[in-house]
């Protein structure tokens, strides 16, 4: 993690290294929350800048945006030697970055994560991209940021809601990669969470499983337990306007759906499926689902990028802790997980 830096080093590091490389121009991309929020608080950091500010949502990373971006790039006569300051939270980073590795080629991004999902996920490991045709990234690439910068005070900048939404990625590291901090945590709960300590341990997780597979081709996979349902209801409440959910609102729907569908095929024990109810309960309101929404969630399974000849493939639990990828699922198992959610 030599290239991350956390709380009161991370903006004066930012300075450090924009200054140390010369940059031709810099570009701080940002949203309308971003800007009033958090830009105030990394000005007096930056060198001279120029600032893009695009609308903030899942709805907006779109191809469309990246034209605007690429656009104002271009008509400012952006070079190689220039580089992308994504300022903002999991929408800034994957689009930020998947924008920088194209525009000629690519050219330099580094990421300043403000929310917390970003922080513990979205701004490391390399994955950049967009939405396509209504599919949760869809079209995307590999590419590292030069740097990531994380101070935990943006995060005071966040609703609770949005803070929620970064807690499942958190509880995600925990159920694949330490189930001494899952036990530890489920007891303290979100309220008492220490972010300057827990930021730094989730990301040491994801950079670990990251460095060992950087392409995904196999025990990278294991970070996306909860993704495969999760991202399924995802896509389908983006096309329900009033019902939209944030990102790790549907993935902690896919924790439980996948820590259900672990204990149906033998491999995870019912006192630890109950143990990960509870916890994510205690944090999470319920999103209820009618027969039609989870009618209209099973079709976007068929996306899903880990499946292999029309096979959907999941991350499964063996025990907390202990994951397991590229496990068969079918529909109907799923769609019956999908029900035990809404029953329980």
């Amino acid at each position: 993690m030599e290239n991350i830096f956390f709380g009161a080093e991370a903006f004066p590091k930012l300075q450090e290294f924009l200054q140390n490389k010369a940059f031709s121009q810099v570009l701080v991309l940002a949203d309308e929350n971003t800007r009033r929020d958090c830009y105030p608080l990394v000005k007096k950091f930056l060198p001279e800048h120029q600032i893009l500010q695009i609308t903030s949502g899942e709805a907006n990373k779109t191809l469309q945006t990246c034209e605007t971006i690429w656009q104002f790039l271009t008509e400012k006569q952006f070079d190689r030697w220039s580089v992308v300051v994504n300022l903002g939270g999991g929408v800034i980073g994957d689009m930020g970055g998947f924008c920088a590795a194209l525009y000629k080629r690519g050219i330099t991004f580094v990421n300043v994560p403000t929310t917390l999902l970003a922080m513990v996920d979205a701004s490391v490991g390399g994955k950049t991209g967009v939405d396509f045709s209504g599919f949760k990234n869809q079209l995307g690439i590999f590419q590292q940021p030069t740097s990531v910068f994380i101070d935990p005070v943006f995060l005071e900048t966040l609703s609770g809601r949005q803070l929620k939404s970064g807690y499942a990625e958190m509880i995600k590291h925990w159920l694949i990669a330490d189930a001494a901090a899952f036990e530890t945590q489920r007891w303290n709960g979100l309220l008492a969470a220490d972010w300057q300590e827990l930021i730094p341990e989730a990301v040491k997780i994801k950079s670990r499983i990251v460095q060992a597979d950087p392409l995904e081709n196999g025990l990278r996979k294991v970070l996306n337990f909860g993704h495969t349902v999760g991202h399924a209801a995802e896509s389908y409440f983006l096309q329900q306007p009033g019902r939209e959910l944030l990102h790790g609102e549907a993935i902690a729907v896919g924790l439980l759906c996948e820590s259900y569908l672990s204990e149906q095929k033998g491999l995870l024990s019912n006192s630890e499926l109950s143990k990960i109810e509870t916890f994510l309960a205690s944090v999470f309101e319920k999103v209820k689902l009618t027969p039609e929404d989870i009618a209209g969630i099973l079709p976007f399974l068929q996306q899903d990028k880990k499946n292999f000849r029309g096979t959907i493939n999941c991350v499964l639990l063996e025990s907390i802790g202990k994951p397991v990828y590229d496990q068969p699922v079918t529909l109907a198992e799923v769609e019956k997980s999908l029900r035990y959610y809404q029953l329980i």
